[in-house]
């Protein structure tokens, strides 16, 4: 399994020239800290529920969770991932005079590579974005989950919007 940290080198190298250094490192931060708690809880669970991750003002990195609410009658799903980041964004946008950056990880599903990923939409208050994508698969034979490439994805801001 390879060790996922930050974007491709050329993709940061663009991405980092466009956005001050600090900003930088606060996105760059929540990145790498969502992809390897999402990682941590698939080894541990086989899944993860959304989260989010912020910079407090003071630069300790916290983590927000929201109780998950019921998924809709007739569905499979044992809870609303949906719905959960909405609260999610709510929740962040209520309380973002507390931290200068914040990020909200989520399982989803590429439709046209067919793979799940670990997806982090990572925001600054300077108005900032910054997502990637992280495809996984479990590998049935030696019971581990393989990671492919962290790519970047497009995002628009949910937080630091009026």
């Amino acid at each position: 399994m390879a060790d996922h940290t930050g974007p491709a080198a050329e993709e940061q190298a663009g991405w980092r020239d466009s956005v001050p250094e600090g900003t930088a490192t606060d996105l760059e931060n929540l990145l790498g800290t969502g992809v390897s708690a999402a990682q941590e809880q698939l080894q541990r669970n086989g899944g993860f529920m959304p989260f989010a991750l912020t910079v407090q003002n003071d630069g300790e990195v916290r983590l927000v969770a929201v109780s998950p609410a019921d998924a809709a009658e007739g569905t499979d799903a044992d809870f609303d991932a949906d719905a959960m980041i909405s609260d999610l964004q709510a929740l962040l946008r209520q309380n973002r005079d507390d931290f200068r950056a914040a990020a909200v990880v989520c399982d989803i599903l590429l439709v046209e590579e067919d793979s799940d990923a670990i997806h982090v939409a990572a925001e600054h208050r300077d108005g900032s974005v910054f997502a990637a994508v992280l495809p996984y698969a479990a590998n049935p034979a030696t019971r581990t989950w393989e990671f492919g490439e962290l790519g970047a994805d497009t995002y628009e801001p949910s937080i630091w919007v009026d």
